[in-house]
């Protein structure tokens, strides 16, 4: 009598054409965010290089070589890129610790550093990556092993320390930059990665018990370093009294970006015809930290209306595919990747018409910089990627 023989099949599925609506809001951030870019740099590029292409031709440079990383990281099946995590995530770490030991310093901050002739890179931006790949492979090989009935503490336990101490010690060194926006985008994301990863309601409600600890850690991070104090000053002087506090001084940025706005209006001024990028926002950040705010001056409030629009489409768009993933792993990393970019923009949006204190947070593809553009394509092309696999194609 023969044996019959089980045979477990793999289960498979091919590849298709990316989600549609994310690729299609890709290229178009990607052409307006450097449009805007331009835009807002003209002034800056010609008075600093006499060249108003100059910061343009970098951003483009930046772009092409996200995209030629992008590539890599569309076709390369993200299984084999998340494979690679650990390894990725600690040689983000080596370099964050870098950067506080040899980083150049501007304007009292150690975020930068140059690896030989290479061109300088901003390590906190490439640890959100490394941080969403991370956990996003961790939380996969960990799914089952949660909560076992009976022993719902201990194993929440042994899932909520380490995920701490890895977390900890990156969000520490991004911190100590001093990066209290970068740090925040990090725990953000890592928090409700870690939240979805639980099977069950006494898991949401265990970690939910961390917030107020979190809150308050958040707040002792702002109390040491006085310019953030500043900050929250100018911030609640403008919510509870309407007007802007020390406004030739700490609270100059917010009242030239409100300035700014409120001459925009409903409908903006036209395209190229804000006031605000020749010179009176502090240094560069018209074209970096406060281009939204440009493009409020230009576009009016109409044009920040499709912008919050268009971002809470993507957010809608990322979640699906993360719902739609064909694995644990792919399910992770579209959801991380969505709350990162996601998280990032509405923050970013939010310091530049006075809901949140003003932070130094990048909106993708409409911040000027070379490390936050380049991980920006990565991200959305490692989205794209888990997009290609979907069940539901």
């Amino acid at each position: 009598m023969s044996s019959k023989k089980r045979v477990k099949r793999k289960q498979t599925y091919d590849s298709h054409f990316p989600d549609k609506a994310v690729l299609a809001f890709v290229i178009v951030m990607a052409i307006f965010g450097t449009i805007m870019i331009y835009d807002a740099s003209v002034y800056m590029a010609t008075q600093e290089f006499g060249n108003q292409f100059h910061f343009l031709i970098q951003q483009l440079a930046w772009l092409l070589f996200g995209g030629i990383a992008g590539l890599m990281a569309y076709f390369v099946d993200y299984k084999k890129l998340l494979k690679f995590s650990l390894p990725f995530l600690g040689i983000i770490i080596i370099l964050l610790v870098l950067v506080l030991a040899v980083g150049e310093e501007i304007n009292g901050s150690k975020r930068w550093i140059q690896i030989g002739g290479l061109p300088q890179i901003q390590p906190a931006e490439f640890a959100k990556l490394a941080i969403v790949m991370y956990f996003s492979s961790w939380f996969a090989k960990n799914e089952n092993k949660n909560f076992k009935k009976g022993d719902n503490k201990n194993e929440f336990t042994k899932a909520l320390i380490p995920f701490l101490a890895v977390l900890g010690l990156v969000a520490l060194l991004v911190l100590l930059e001093p990066d209290l926006g970068t740090t925040m985008v990090i725990c953000i994301t890592a928090l409700i990665m870690f939240l979805l990863s639980g099977k069950n309601k006494e898991h949401r409600n265990r970690l939910l018990t961390l917030i107020p600890v979190i809150f308050l850690l958040g707040i002792a991070a702002i109390v040491v370093e006085p310019y953030r104090m500043s900050r929250i000053q100018t911030y609640f002087e403008l919510i509870f009294k309407g007007e802007v506090a020390d406004p030739r001084g700490s609270g100059y940025q917010m009242q030239q970006i409100l300035i700014g706005i409120g001459s925009g209006g409903f409908f903006g001024k036209g395209f190229g015809q804000s006031r605000q990028r020749f010179g009176y926002l502090v240094e560069n950040t018209a074209f970096t930290d406060s281009t939204f705010a440009v493009l409020l001056e230009e576009f009016g409030l109409a044009g920040g209306i499709i912008m919050v629009t268009a971002w809470i489409l993507f957010l809608t768009r990322g979640l699906k595919i993360s719902l739609s993933a064909r694995d644990s792993e792919g399910k992770y990393l579209a959801a991380g990747i969505t709350i990162w970019l996601t998280s990032q923009a509405f923050l970013n949006m939010a310091a530049n018409v006075g809901l949140i204190p003003l932070t130094g947070i990048p909106l993708p593809f409409l911040t000027y910089g070379g490390s936050s553009t380049i991980v920006t394509v990565i991200a959305f092309a490692l989205l794209l990627n888990v997009s290609r696999y979907s069940k539901n194609a």
